[in-house]
This record gives C-alpha cells, structure tokens and sequence, in this order.
C-alpha cells in the first residue's frame, strides 16, 4: 500500500467534504467549521491512515458525522443552498431563463426539504458521483438500502415537483 500524503491525498478532499457539510447543514460557515474539524481530527488519526481502505471514504464519514452532529444541535435547517449555474449560452431568452431558474429554485428547496439521509445520499450520488459501494462505506449501511434511500428521494422530489408544477403549491 502506498504512502498517504496529507497534501496530496487527503486536502484535495476540502471541497467534497465542503459540500457533503453544506448538504447536510445548509450553513456555510457551519459547513466550513465541519471541514476544519474533519481535517484536525484526521491529522491527529494519521498514524492510523494506512489501515483505512480508502481514506477518501474515511474522511467523508468524519465530515458526515460532524455535519450532523452541529446541524441537530445549531439545528440548522432553515437556510438554503447556493449553487454555482452552468454558463447558459446567450440564445436563452430571459422568459426562457427566468422560467429555468424557477424551476431549479424549486428543485434546489425541494432538496433541502428532504430528510437528512436522502440529501446526503443524494449529493454522494448525483453530485459527487460517488459509487453505490462508496456511499454504503461512507454511510455504513448496504449498498440496497443506499439504493433504496436514493430511489425514495428522487421520487419524493417528482412527486413534489409534478404537484408544484401542475397545480402552482
């Protein structure tokens, strides 16, 4: 097994674990303070790097844990996120953009609405691209119960977007 650089293997992970954090807290200065914790607390575990299987998983889980635990006590769930839009080419009219950026302010409280563990399943899923093998580690929980968990929330957020969009709630 190869030699785990802190600088090369496990601060590169800043901005995964940023938005695992912010997923979980919605707060960006939460999501920051859990970010920081995660990297102290895996400095002062360094000495036992070499038996994690994979560290990227075992950082994600220290940042998820921590996450959780400041967003139940600060409880946290009232603000929303911001995500960085794709540059949409100019040809969009504004009728066109505008009705675009209703339909993600809709997705993006949608999201947020849904419990904990489909958010974070969710943004370990269709936002980082994580594996249904390296959410399960990262959750500690089966790979069919993470399928499972990501089914219900993306038909929750159908369903709730099918009801907005056809009804105007």
């Amino acid at each position: 097994m190869r030699e785990i650089s802190f600088r090369h293997d496990i601060l590169p992970l800043k901005d995964k674990l940023y938005r695992l954090a912010l997923r979980i807290t919605l707060d960006t200065a939460e999501a920051e303070d859990v970010v920081q914790d995660t990297m102290i607390k895996v400095w002062n575990l360094r000495e036992q790097w070499s038996r994690f299987e994979s560290i990227e998983a075992f950082c994600l889980t220290v940042a998820r844990n921590l996450a959780i635990d400041r967003s139940q006590k600060a409880e946290a769930q009232n603000a929303g996120l911001t995500f960085e839009l794709q540059e949409v080419p100019d040809t969009t009219t504004p009728d066109a953009q505008m009705e675009r950026d209703e339909q993600l302010e809709i997705v993006r409280r949608l999201i947020d609405e849904l419990p904990e563990k489909q958010r974070t399943v969710l943004q370990l899923r269709d936002m980082e691209g994580k594996s249904y093998k390296e959410i399960a580690a990262i959750l500690q929980v089966p790979e069919e119960q993470v399928k499972v968990t990501l089914y219900r929330a993306r038909q929750r957020i159908k369903l709730k977007y099918d009801e907005i969009d056809n009804y105007g709630l």
